[in-house]
């Protein structure tokens, strides 16, 4: 059986490739493996707006529920609500039904372990070694002993709290536009900022099972770009489906991704002493801008390899405050054990509501280099094809030999989907366009021969 749990959790087309036994299964599987030694195991469950939430729920509570465990359920709620909710309950474990920004027809389970931290490789291993040994040695309690499912009804309430008491001050007289993908935070977003005192205006708020990420969200910004002007905001917040990820956009419609809030938000706490030895973590794919602005101001950037956990993993060890991906995923460890779209948002905010700048005056900090990205569909068993094949490894070499030092070239298997990203950065986006989907098209061709 090959691994189960890719970047960010265990994610498939729902009822196809991620079915209801295999929802069961991970349930009790990782139960017992989150909670060995403890003897009424509690673990958090949540989810997004996916149709195929309550399908997989019940089956991943089922699981939980048959080796003597407690299901505290708190229905659909964002991403990090759960890391968050998880150690302010001290519960044993927490798990997520979502895939993030995926499209509907996927879905995912991911755990967190009883500090709000996704599981390290070793544990999801272990979850799937126990499913692979036919669930030996794994207990199935009867009579009062079977696991009892609860609902915890403060559990929007205290995230809302949380997220509130990440700023030091209120949002008065903002005007801020939201994009909730129809996702996770059509509720919590739009109440946070509210209670703050913002102006809010809001888009795609209005979930049906089905809508959540279409032409929406953090990967389809552009309604919200043209909504900010519209309704003359000053900046715009879109979330992704689970609202584990924010991008902004400027008061003049302007798009400001991930690189830009670190970007700002970095000076920001390093004006206020509250950036651990200036330093931002961020991921091989963040722009070449990032670097050059960060290095004006003083700030160090340590690049890990593409994933929010290796990110993570990172700052943890040196006690990094601040790291992300330009695609919004930023970690603010002061406040979440993982990236919070809420929490971002809320910072980028906030330094506008401080600084008494316009976002677009902030977002100047960094200019950004031409930089593209090409996707090529490949079967699963084909997304190393890159490093293999000698005629596409030429191909790669030539590129960077017309780059000649003024740009890269970057491929990164996607750990969700079968695709391959090939992303290329230099000074001229016309070229760059040209040869990223060229070698896309290469890739994709041979291998699918």
């Amino acid at each position: 059986m090959s691994r189960m749990f890719g970047t960010d959790g265990v994610r498939g087309i729902a009822n196809e490739e991620l079915t209801p036994q295999i929802a069961y299964d991970l349930g009790r599987a990782g139960a017992y493996v989150l909670s060995k030694g403890s003897h009424k195991p509690r673990i958090l469950v949540g989810t997004d707006t996916r149709i195929s939430k309550d399908m997989l729920e019940n089956a991943l509570v089922a699981g939980i529920l048959s080796v003597g465990a407690e299901a505290m359920c708190v229905g659909v709620i964002p991403t990090p609500a759960i890391a968050y909710l998880t150690r302010k309950y001290k519960l044993d474990a927490g798990v997520v039904i979502s895939a993030s920004h995926n499209p509907v027809e996927y879905n995912g389970i991911k755990f967190f372990n009883s500090q709000g931290y996704k599981l390290s490789d070793e544990l999801e291993d272990q979850i799937q070694s126990t499913i692979e040994g036919k669930f030996i040695g794994v207990p199935s309690p009867t009579y009062g002993n079977v696991g009892k499912k609860v609902v915890e009804d403060s559990a929007f309430e205290d995230y809302i709290e949380f997220a509130k008491g990440t700023i030091d001050c209120d949002l008065k007289g903002l005007r801020v536009a939201l994009d909730c993908a129809n996702g996770s935070s059509y509720k919590s977003a739009v109440r946070t900022f509210r209670e703050l005192g913002a102006e809010v205006v809001v888009i795609n708020n209005d979930p049906d099972g089905i809508n959540i990420n279409d032409s929406c969200g953090s990967t389809h910004p552009e309604e919200l770009m043209e909504y900010v002007i519209k309704k003359k905001c000053d900046l715009g917040l879109a979330f992704d489906g689970d609202a584990d990820r924010c991008l902004a956009v400027d008061e003049k419609g302007k798009l400001i991704d991930g690189d830009f809030i670190m970007a700002i938000c970095g000076k920001d706490l390093k004006d206020k002493g509250k950036l651990n030895e200036n330093v931002v973590v961020t991921t091989v794919m963040s722009n070449m801008g990032l670097f050059i602005a960060l290095d004006k101001e003083n700030i160090n950037t340590i690049k890990t390899r593409v994933g929010d956990r290796y990110v993570l993993e990172e700052m943890l060890k040196q006690g990094y405050k601040l790291g992300g991906e330009q695609s919004g995923h930023i970690i603010f460890l002061d406040h979440n054990t993982t990236g919070d779209g809420l929490v971002t948002g809320l910072q980028i905010s906030s330094v506008v509501k401080n600084s008494t700048k316009t976002l677009s005056e902030l977002a100047s900090i960094m200019k950004k280099l031409p930089q593209i990205l090409a996707n090529a569909t490949v079967p699963n068993d084909k997304k190393n094809i890159y490093n293999e094949d000698e005629e596409i490894k030429s191909e790669i070499k030539s590129i960077e030999a017309r780059l000649n030092g003024c740009g890269r070239v970057l491929i990164r298997p996607s750990g969700t989907e079968p695709l391959v990203r090939v992303m290329l950065e230099g000074e001229d986006q016309v070229e760059l366009n040209k040869l990223a989907h060229s070698l896309a098209k290469l890739i994709e061709e041979k291998a699918n021969l």
